[in-house]
Order: C-alpha cells, then sequence, then structure tokens
C-alpha cells in the first residue's frame, strides 16, 4: 500500500478512532491515522494519513477548518452539544436581522475561548473528559483563537444556521454555548460538518460506504504526499544531497536560501519531482535556518 492522504466523508455516529481502524482493516495498510478528529455525532472531512501519510499530521492539525452546522438556543447541556444531559431551559429572545448581525460581529476575529470539560484535553495526565463524567469540573484556562470568518442566519425561532472558518484548537461546541450566553438565553450545536481542513475540502472525499468497493476495483483515491501539500514551495535538489539528507545530515539545509516573506516551510524534491522531505524554517541566534522536519522512504 502506498503513502498518502485518503478523504474520508465521515458520517455521524462512529468515532474517528473506529474510522480509522474500519479504513486501516479494509486497504490493508500498515499505518493509518487521522489528520485531526471529530466527534462522533459530527460528519464530513476527516482526512487519513496512510503510511508516512501520518508524518504530516501536525500540518493539518494546525490549519485552519471550516463547518457547517446548525445551533439550537434556549438549551444548556453540560457537553455544550446534542449528546449531553440538559442543564437549564430559558426563552429565547425574538432574533431580528440586526440581532444576528449584532451575534456574528461578536464571535468573528481574535475571541478568547475557555476549552470544555467534555474535552480530551488533560488534567495532570487525565483526560478531562473523563473527569467531568465523574461530575468534576477543574479550573481550565482560556485560550486564544481566530475566527476568520462566520456567517450566521435565523433557520426559525429557536435555531440559527451557521458557516464558519477558524483557526486550530476552536471549539465549536463551546463557540455554541458562548453565543447562548451572549444571548441570554443558552444554547447547544446540535449539529456540525467539516467542510474543509486546510486547502482539502469535503467534495473530494469518499463515503466509507464506497471505500470496500473501491478497493476491490484497485481504485482508492489516495492523494499522494506532493499533492496534499502542493501549498508548500518545491526545492529541487541533487540526488546526492538527498540521500545525505535520508541520513539526517542536515548541513545540506544550509546552502539553501532563505525563506520567501511568510514561508516557514518548503517541499525538497528529487530531480523528478518525487517528496523526499520537508524543511522548516527556524529563527535562533544565527538570525535563522532550515532544518528537517520529516523525511520520507524512497
Amino acid at each position: 500500500m502506498q503513502s498518502g492522504i485518503l478523504l474520508i466523508d465521515k458520517p455521524e455516529g462512529p468515532s474517528s478512532a473506529q474510522v480509522v481502524q474500519k479504513v486501516k482493516a479494509i486497504i490493508g495498510a500498515k499505518r493509518v491515522g487521522h489528520l485531526g478528529t471529530l466527534d462522533p455525532f459530527a460528519s464530513g472531512l476527516l482526512p487519513l494519513g496512510i503510511n508516512d501519510g501520518t508524518k504530516i499530521a501536525a500540518l493539518f492539525l494546525a490549519a485552519e477548518k471550516s463547518y457547517c452546522g446548525v445551533v439550537a438556543l434556549g438549551v444548556e447541556t453540560d457537553t455544550q452539544d446534542l449528546t449531553g444531559r440538559v442543564l437549564e431551559t430559558r426563552d429565547v429572545p425574538s432574533l431580528g436581522e440586526r440581532e444576528i448581525e449584532n451575534l456574528q460581529a461578536a464571535f468573528t476575529g481574535a475571541l478568547w475561548q475557555t476549552p470544555p470539560m467534555f474535552s480530551a484535553l488533560k488534567k495532570e495526565g487525565v483526560r478531562l473528559y473523563r473527569l467531568a463524567r465523574e461530575g468534576q469540573s477543574v479550573p481550565r484556562p482560556a485560550r486564544s483563537i481566530k475566527v476568520e470568518r462566520l456567517r450566521l442566519w435565523k433557520l426559525h425561532a429557536t435555531e440559527v444556521g451557521f458557516e464558519i472558518t477558524c483557526s486550530k484548537g476552536t471549539y465549536i461546541r463551546t463557540l455554541a454555548a458562548d453565543m447562548g450566553r451572549f444571548l441570554g438565553c443558552g444554547a447547544y450545536l446540535k449539529s456540525l460538518r467539516r467542510l474543509a481542513c486546510g486547502h482539502l475540502a469535503v467534495e473530494q472525499a469518499v463515503s466509507l460506504s464506497d471505500i470496500e468497493m473501491l478497493r476491490h476495483d484497485g481504485k482508492i483515491p489516495l492523494l499522494s504526499l506532493n499533492q496534499a501539500l502542493e501549498y508548500l514551495r518545491a526545492v529541487r535538489l541533487e540526488n546526492h544531497f538527498l540521500s545525505q539528507l535520508r541520513m539526517g545530515q542536515q548541513e545540506v539545509l544550509d546552502g539553501l536560501a532563505a525563506p520567501k516573506e511568510g514561508e516557514k516551510m518548503v517541499r525538497l524534491v528529487d530531480s523528478e519531482d518525487n517528496l523526499v522531505a520537508l524543511a522548516e524554517w527556524v529563527n535562533d541566534l544565527t538570525g535563522g535556518r532550515w532544518r528537517l522536519f520529516r523525511v520520507f522512504g524512497s
């Protein structure tokens, strides 16, 4: 099985880990890992790293994500989504065009967000969701997030639809709960669908039900690592330099030109444009230098 990225349109229900195990069993890859988890109740784009594709997980975990979904107003749950226990219900104020515009403005741009207790973050080595299931709540420092784009529209009296593009680490269900507090009525995330992860879009993805058939026909739609990382500039090196890189001899990188404005990473390719490694620009006392980020199999 080759290395690459497989884009799955995850259905509602299974966890990301369950999707990973099912795909691994179907395609027979040695290594499969998701490049950014989705909650079981959520659907949409779930990029999977296949074999060496797992080496670039960090790049997609850090990428902007786009979603659409529905926020239900007037109800708070302990998980901040539809799977939780109802804590409180309140009357929902009348939402006109101005109120929707104010809500949209309040939750666009740089924001501070307190991660939910029902999350995979750890406190002294214990996942927060485990503590939450025991009825515990611990202090959680607010984190900086950025909502690049937010569009809201009224579906009916107690529901608001949304489309959002946001930074790494944004909890959409917490955003929904915070919107409810802003309106004074409480809210939870009723549905969520991931539309994009970086430059990868759900329109490129295949369903779980299609994978087995595609595997049987030998037509697994695997994106090569070069395709998945095509947004990074390619730097071609001679083969003897690439052999040195594969042995971890990073002195070869000293001959690379400084990065272009805003550039933090480049692809290192051979004479036939095959991806060999990724190099990352690291600022240090010398003013900065290229260092190996990942090396891929020959």
